[in-house]
């Protein structure tokens, strides 16, 4: 009798080990699950069937911010698990970085610029990575100056200082943008410092002017108290460099092997989009309670909202051909500008860095009619 017992519980508790053993098994991770995460790092939420889901990885050009919203949107609404895709990103740090680690693998899909993915492919031609939607339309490159420094016109940036990171992409292009106002870009000096020093150094002083994305720049001048009164931008693409902003990109080895993803990705992503177009406060609050740190400061956020919705995602470009795609000749006049900026060899062509062939029928890509669009509050 006594060995019948012995023998019951041990059957039953192998039962149980099973049944916890498999529970651990199928248990969701976390936003942050596995060695090295990253703090700023976020995933979809688990699907039913996580069997079934594509992992794609994606990282942003910079931190989390209120432009990133599509994205955001996409992932909580489960805009991408209907793509069977299950979308985690990370923080950027800067475009040319993404870009590199986006070539390297470290990432699938990533949010930068197709001019330094231009550069990018003529370095490494074995490690392509491929524009396959555009995600603002126009180019937030400009140069900022205080009203107080005496700068008024682009003219008057000859012979000033003007500070910004070594590799910041306005600054690259700054002998074009120069030829274009009628300076000697010869005649200005580059003031050299780190991206999160370039407002300060602004504020106190140190230089008359900064280059930079105005997305970045503005911002962090508006919560340091300044007012747009108190400042001028000029903005390349209205001194003759109509460059397009950041799009999505992925690696032209992802894209072959997984070309569905990439085409689930783009419809999740531009179905977000318009979501935030539509209402984009609901989107500013997605982006706001989704921040893990709980650092973001809304007011700055929403200046870099409203710069985004009246310069970046909404042009008559977009209005006329929809979201996502290119004009091609506007294109291919940006990059031979580039080419020469950066000085690149030989004359770019558009399959060089960006294709089409993922983007979703226009007729699914179009901006929701004005009447729909609430103002950003």
């Amino acid at each position: 009798m006594k060995k019948a017992n012995l023998k019951y519980l041990s059957l039953l508790l192998a039962a149980t080990l099973v049944t916890a053993v498999s529970g651990c098994a199928t248990q969701a991770p976390t936003a942050n699950s596995g060695a090295g995460a990253s703090p700023d790092a976020t995933t979809a939420a688990s699907p039913a069937n996580p069997q079934e889901q594509t992992n794609v990885r994606v990282q942003l050009s910079f931190l989390t911010q209120s432009i990133d919203a599509p994205l955001i949107v996409a992932i909580e609404k489960g805009y991408f698990a209907e793509e069977g895709l299950n979308v985690s990103y990370e923080r950027g740090f800067g475009n040319a970085d993404t870009i590199s680690k986006l070539g390297s693998g470290n990432f699938d899909m990533a949010f930068s610029d197709m001019y330094n993915a231009l550069e990018f492919n003529q370095k490494n031609p074995n490690s392509k990575v491929i524009a396959v939607a555009i995600t603002q339309n126009a180019a937030p490159f400009s140069i900022v100056t205080l009203k107080d420094s005496g700068i008024n016109s682009p003219q008057d940036l000859a012979g000033k200082q003007i500070g910004a990171p070594a590799g910041d992409g306005p600054r690259k292009l700054f002998p074009l943008f120069a030829q274009e106002v009628g300076i000697d870009p010869n005649s200005v000096e580059w003031v050299t410092m780190d991206p999160k020093l370039r407002e300060s150094f602004l504020l106190q002083g140190q230089v008359p002017a900064v280059s930079g994305f105005a997305t970045s720049v503005l911002p962090s001048l508006f919560k340091a108290g300044r007012s747009p009164d108190d400042i001028n931008v000029f903005y390349y693409n209205e001194n003759g460099l109509d460059f397009y902003g950041n799009a999505i990109l992925t690696r032209s080895a992802f894209a072959e092997e997984n070309p569905e993803a990439v085409r689930g990705f783009i419809r999740a992503y531009i179905r977000g989009l318009q979501d935030v177009l539509k209402d984009p406060t609901a989107g500013l609050d997605t982006v706001i309670a989704a921040d893990q740190s709980k650092l973001m400061d809304r007011t700055a956020e929403k200046a870099r909202m409203e710069i985004a919705l009246e310069r970046l995602f909404i042009t008559p470009e977009v209005e006329q051909n929809g979201l996502g795609g290119v004009d091609t000749a506007r294109l291919e006049k940006s990059l031979q500008q580039t080419a020469e900026g950066f000085g690149l060899q030989g004359t770019p062509q558009i399959s060089d860095v960006f294709t089409d062939e993922f983007l979703p029928p226009a007729a699914d890509r179009q901006l929701p009619p004005a009447s729909e669009r609430k103002p950003l509050s």
